[in-house]
């Protein structure tokens, strides 16, 4: 569907000939004057304003301040055979994108359009992105009703409009940086940036520079002068993850940050001063590493304003069921596979199961099951063996084992395996038929265990 534009000038000739240069490309509409115009803004919707600035009646930056205020904000351009640096300055104050002077050049017209169409659409996704991430990030975008994760939704609430500094404390995988990203997005920092530095992954010589960065010549090597994640999160948040690991002199800067709210980048003594909000996450104790001198107890007690504890997925028995159904659902979709259905039994061995990876296992595994078994139904055996606490005796079946003291499960299944092979003179898939899994399970349990295989 073309582009609309509206043409508003009170000479004939002039708004009639810019019409029909544009409407090759462009759906054209043409007023003689501002009231022309405020009737059209009624009726239609316009994507550029060309208007002209001295005409009978309202001038053109009276079009602008109506045009702006419109729901769907179009691009406008002022047209003045009055051209000068006050009024362009004036055009520009009140909204305009740009400036002609008359006669206009139609090269030169062209191009403005081109140009003033291409801003709008990347205005346009920037506003579909924003959206995008308020939905993603915003409480409903946190999965789950149990009671633990509904007292940290609640001061989520509380805190994500202050400026207080947070300190998210958690097992690994619990979704801190889920929590910090729905703390930034519900905050007046929402349309400024994010900032996440996860403090593990950098050496202890290199991180002090990416947190404040550095002068040019602050250090070997150092050839330019860089700007540190601080400065780039200026105005916005700036997530500090396994902050339990930062080494004694950042410490000290970060402490004096959060005292001052300045800090200098390495090589200067230049105090730098910031607007920017500070969310922190641990899956340590610090209150531990305080005492034992490991962590600045000072820098504990400016850290830990506000404590958020996220509780782990063991925790959250309620949750466990809805969060399986999401995540097979999203890699189904995402992989263009059918869904996959857990039988009973598989959801009762997840519930017995403690996850120790917590939300970023149970993503793993539902990956996992979607891709291997591409929309059938999941049965005990075709889940992996760490998710079983023991294996039930066996009941009378064509391969049971001898009676005696029980294996160990895995031993147990080994046993079981190894017997249906044999018994089946190698052919896997009589063999999987036997102890009631599929061939495909079979397989990948012979890829784990060789030694098992018996030839067909």
């Amino acid at each position: 569907m073309p582009a609309t534009i509206l043409i508003v000038d009170d000479e004939k000739n002039t708004r009639e000939g810019l019409g029909l240069v544009l409407e090759e490309d462009y759906e054209v509409y043409l007023a003689s004057g501002a009231d022309e115009a405020f009737n059209l803004f009624e009726a239609e919707s316009f994507d550029v304003i060309l208007t002209d600035l001295r005409m009978a009646g309202k001038s053109g930056l009276k079009v602008i301040d109506r045009a702006i205020e419109l729901p769907n904000r179009p691009i406008c351009i002022m047209m003045t055979a009055y051209g000068n640096v006050e009024t362009a300055v004036e055009a520009m104050r009140r909204g305009a994108f740009d400036f002609l002077t008359k006669p206009v050049s139609v090269e030169k017209l062209e191009l403005l359009v081109r140009r003033a169409l291409k801003s709008r659409q990347i205005e346009h996704e920037n506003v579909v992105l924003h959206e995008r991430l308020d939905k993603k990030y915003s409480f409903n975008g946190i999965i789950g009703n149990s009671a633990g994760l509904t007292d940290v939704l609640d001061k989520i609430k509380l805190v994500a409009p202050s400026k207080a500094t947070v300190l998210l404390e958690g097992e690994t995988g619990t979704g801190k940086e889920l929590i910090a990203q729905a703390i930034h997005q519900n905050s007046n920092r929402a349309r400024q940036t994010f900032v996440p530095v996860h403090c593990a992954a950098l050496a202890a010589n290199l991180l002090e520079s990416e947190l404040f960065g550095h002068e040019k010549g602050a250090f070997t090597g150092a050839n330019e002068r860089r700007i540190g994640r601080f400065e780039a999160a200026d105005g916005g948040t700036l997530f500090l993850d396994e902050i339990g690991e930062i080494d004694a002199s950042t410490q000290v800067k970060l402490l004096r940050f959060l005292e001052t709210r300045t800090f200098e980048r390495l090589g200067s003594s230049k105090p730098i001063k910031i607007d920017v909000r500070l969310v922190c996450a641990t899956n340590r104790n610090l209150s531990d590493m305080a005492k034992r001198g490991e962590f600045r107890e000072d820098l504990l007690y400016r850290l830990n304003v506000v404590t958020i504890i996220l509780p782990a997925l063991r925790e959250r028995q309620d949750d466990l069921q809805i969060l399986l159904n999401h995540y097979i659902k999203f890699f189904a979709k995402e992989n263009e596979l059918p869904q996959v259905e857990l039988s009973a039994e598989v959801v009762r061995i997840l519930r017995n199961y403690r996850w120790p990876g917590n939300i970023r296992e149970l993503r793993n595994f539902c990956e996992n099951i979607v891709v291997l078994n591409r929309g059938s139904k999941v049965k005990e055996h075709d889940i992996d063996s760490k998710y079983h606490e023991q294996v039930q005796g066996l009941s009378a079946d064509p391969v049971q084992l001898s009676s005696g003291p029980t294996l160990c499960r895995l031993e147990n299944e080994k046993r079981l395996l190894r017997n249906a092979l044999i018994k089946s003179n190698g052919n896997r898939t009589e063999a999987a038929n036997l102890v009631g899994i599929s061939r495909r399970t079979l397989h990948r349990k012979l890829i784990q265990w060789p030694e098992l295989d018996i030839k067909e």
